[in-house]
């Protein structure tokens, strides 16, 4: 009997090890992955037909939302990939247990895909989410309007749960319905609505609970609760609100309410005494100081009292002593002068325009500007008519005679080494001109401007002393000025021209027309620094008959 059952249970036992071989290579019945029916197929047959089905699924992009914000994941991005081969490894092979040949027997449900995941790539991917997927919280706050404060209530915000988050894209990735929900956590304000409601009640409503009386200068002001509502602001200091008022603001209002509050300063200045320039000391003045006023009244507007008292605090004057003392005007620079003419109208203009010009401060890395310099060219600013040169005739003109002023200028500059930014000589050459090396003027067309291009200040000086006018440029000398000038060039003699203009004025005969070129070398400690040249062409100073051209006479 023994051997009967031993030898049945040996021939079960190799019934169901044949089985389990036979059964090795196929999934089991009723098997699916992620919606794909792979039951019953071989190994091979099930990998291509989830690889088949799926693909398109692994490759799009994962809807995902959180707190009704939806956003998307790219599966290849976040490192997640889907193992059709583990897959069907879990569902296949050689398993000599009895469930598996259960399995087979009775079928399978649902079965989870395997996912290859790259941790680093899928946590990126979590945080990029983290800064989409959120609500940030709002903090409480007072404002005030009207002449009242009022509370703006705080709200929660919420978060993305990343852990969670995670899990979910790992495994529900290719199974669930998108989007996939994904969990938060809520996110308190800094600044809560029971923080808010003591602000409001403890300070933002004491402060427009009546005026506030100031002592300044002498004088009492009282700022009214709309003055004080209008610079009041309740601003976010470490999760806390804080009473800030605008001192900017609270000066206009005290000023407005004052009278002759505040002193005017003097600025420091340079004043040539005795042909010398001497510094004249600034005088200070008084101001309020707005961080001051704020605080004082913030403070007094918080208290019972609801009175306070600043002081006028000094200003200093914009052009300090010592600042005008560093800029090292102590010896001329350079000066140049060229001779005047009988023309009484013209000299006039001239002197004129050399007492705007004196005084003229040009720091470090400013540009001087004859225009600027010399003010309007108008009979108010002292200036009359004198003769011009205006589209090639000569004519009378506001300001005769300035040309004068920006040669020399020029001049002075040019031999100084300042950097020349805006000059055109005359059309004609007047032998009281450096040939090449002069310019003229015409306001709102032709300036004459240089840059002072040292680390010293450059004040201008300009006056009429005999019968010719100079122009001297104070300073610490910088450079070392070599400048020389050409041969002529192209010379034409002048011939005779007749003119039919209305404002046609008769002309002798005067200079030729040529080219010349000027050169500039600067020299720094000996070393050269730079060369520019200038080349300019004059016309002829033709002699000019008003009238019509004589015609030839029959013979």
């Amino acid at each position: 009997m023994l051997l009967v059952v031993g030898v049945v249970v040996l021939l079960l036992g190799a019934a169901y090890v044949g089985a389990a071989y036979a059964l090795a290579d196929r999934v089991p019945r009723g098997a699916t992955v992620a919606g794909v029916q792979i039951g019953g197929m071989p190994a091979e047959q099930a990998r291509t037909e989830l690889e088949r089905t799926l693909a398109d699924t692994a490759s799009s992009p994962v809807t995902v939302t959180a707190g009704e914000v939806v956003a998307t994941v790219d599966p290849a991005t976040a490192g997640l990939a889907f193992d059709a081969a583990a897959t069907v490894d879990q569902l296949t092979g050689l398993d000599l247990s009895p469930q598996r040949l259960w399995q087979h027997l009775v079928g399978v449900d649902e079965h989870a895909p395997v996912t290859d995941v790259d941790p680093a790539a899928l946590d990126a991917a979590v945080d990029d989410l983290t800064g989409t997927l959120t609500l940030a919280p709002v903090d409480g706050g007072v404002v005030f309007a009207d002449g009242q404060a009022h509370a703006t209530d705080a709200a929660d915000g919420w978060e993305l749960d990343a852990d969670h988050a995670a899990e979910v894209l790992q495994t529900r990735w290719l199974t669930d319905e998108q989007p996939l929900e994904l969990r938060t956590a809520p996110v308190a304000p800094d600044i809560t609505q029971e923080e808010t409601d003591a602000a409001l009640t403890s300070v933002a409503q004491r402060v427009v609970s009546a005026p506030v009386t100031l002592e300044v200068g002498g004088q009492r002001v009282e700022l009214p609760v709309d003055v004080l509502a209008g610079a009041a602001s309740m601003v976010p200091v470490a999760s806390d609100l804080e009473l800030q008022l605008d001192g900017a603001k609270l000066s206009e209002a005290v000023l407005a309410r004052t009278t002759d509050l505040l002193s005017e300063s003097a600025d420091a200045r340079f004043e040539f005494q005795g042909g010398v320039p001497v510094i004249v000391p600034g005088k200070p003045g008084t101001t309020l100081d707005p961080a001051a006023l704020g605080q004082a009244v913030a403070t007094a507007a918080t208290g019972d009292q609801r009175t306070t008292a600043v002081e006028l605090v000094e200003t200093d004057p914009a052009e300090s002593t010592a600042k005008l003392e560093a800029l090292g005007i102590k010896e001329v620079v350079s000066e140049f002068s060229t001779p005047l003419t009988s023309e009484p109208r013209r000299t006039a203009n001239i002197a004129n325009g050399a007492r705007n010009i004196t005084g003229t401060l040009v720091e470090p890395g400013e540009t001087f500007s004859l225009t600027e310099a010399l003010g309007p060219i108008t009979a108010a600013n002292g200036f009359q008519t004198a003769g011009v040169i205006v589209n090639g005739e000569h004519v009378d003109g506001m300001g005769g005679g300035l040309s004068q002023i920006s040669t020399t200028t020029f001049n002075a500059a040019h031999f100084a080494g300042f950097e020349d930014v805006e000059h055109r000589p005359h059309s004609e050459w007047f032998a009281r001109y450096p040939e090449g090396r002069e310019a003229t003027i015409y306001t709102g067309t032709l300036d004459m401007r240089w840059k002072n291009n040292t680390p010293y200040g450059a004040l201008v000086q300009g006056y009429v002393e005999g019968g010719r006018v100079h122009v001297r440029i104070w300073g610490t000398k910088y450079w070392t000025v070599e400048s020389t000038t050409s041969g002529r060039s192209g010379v034409v003699s002048p011939t005779t021209t007749y003119s039919q203009s209305p404002t046609c004025e008769p002309q002798s005969a005067g200079n030729p027309g040529f080219t010349v070129t000027t050169t500039r070398k600067l020299f720094l400690e000996g070393q050269l620094k730079d060369t520019e040249s200038f080349t300019w062409k004059y016309k002829p100073q033709n002699r000019v008959i008003c009238g019509a051209a004589p015609t030839a006479s029959a013979g």
